[in-house]
């Protein structure tokens, strides 16, 4: 009798967690904001166009939390995550401080813009590039190297904020504009190290008080929206001397530790008597 061969059946397809697509759809709202706020520029809708790219900057800030908090972080989303930020925060900027001001430059207002956008193309594809490289020395845990794609978004955009706050005639103008524009382009591409704030930890006593500043923050924001805006900008440039000076400082005294453990590695050890 011939014994009937029982079919393997096929392993079943587990489909993908909702919870693992959740940093991605916040990525892809975020390049839709970015997105949006070049058509919003398009119609003249400067305001709008600057709230759009402030929503993508947030969305950013939270898709990268939100996939480690819920252990959804993959190669996929770094790449998609990439290219979100290359719109939301090279193009889309460019773009609409182009249809804004720079238009009236001619020629050299839109080489400027480009020249944002091909920096900010820069900018990310180093950061994809040193993804696989070793850790970065305990030092230099908390800083970036260079100004980050959504803070330069920011940054270059801060003539328009001070613009919806002081009114037109002064900040409005393609010298200023561009001057904003080649300064942040060199920011975004430099080794000058900046604060993360990444793995910054906040001590127990110290959790109240931060909620309320970002209570106090949130009130200023929806009440005087540019002004605090413009605030931040400001306090960020004035951060970036702050932050080098941090950063020599931790390196020295790495490289002297370094240093003393490599001198009594080398001594002699001392003879019994």
């Amino acid at each position: 009798m011939f014994r009937r061969r029982r079919h393997r059946r096929p392993p079943r397809i587990t489909g993908l967690s909702v919870n693992k697509m959740i940093p991605n759809i916040l990525t892809l709202l975020a390049l839709c904001a970015g997105l949006t706020s070049i058509r919003f520029g398009l119609h003249g809708m400067w305001q709008q166009g600057v709230l759009a790219i402030v929503l993508a900057g947030i969305l950013d800030g939270l898709d990268g939390r939100v996939a480690r908090l819920l252990q959804g972080t993959s190669k996929f989303g770094a790449e998609l995550d990439s290219l979100s930020d290359f719109v939301s925060f090279g193009v889309a900027p460019a773009m609409l401080l182009y249809f804004w001001t720079m238009q009236q430059a001619g020629g050299l207002g839109w080489a400027l813009v480009l020249l944002f956008a091909v920096c900010c193309a820069l900018r990310l594809a180093r950061f994809n590039t040193m993804l696989g490289e070793p850790d970065l020395p305990p030092y230099a845990y908390n800083f970036f190297t260079g100004v980050p794609a959504p803070a330069a978004a920011g940054l270059v955009l801060m003539p328009m904020f001070l613009s919806f706050q002081i009114g037109s005639g002064i900040v409005d103008r393609p010298p200023v504009v561009a001057v904003f524009l080649l300064a942040v382009s060199f920011l975004m591409v430099s080794k000058v190290p900046t604060f993360s704030g990444k793995k910054m930890r906040i001590p127990h006593r110290w959790v109240l008080p931060m909620l309320l500043l970002v209570g106090l923050f949130a009130a200023f924001l929806v009440s005087e929206p540019w002004l605090t805006l413009s605030g931040i900008g400001a306090l960020y440039f004035a951060m970036i001397p702050v932050s080098v000076r941090a950063f020599r400082r931790l390196k020295e005294q790495a490289e002297r530790v370094a240093a003393d453990a490599e001198a009594d590695e080398m001594s002699p050890p001392a003879e019994g008597g």
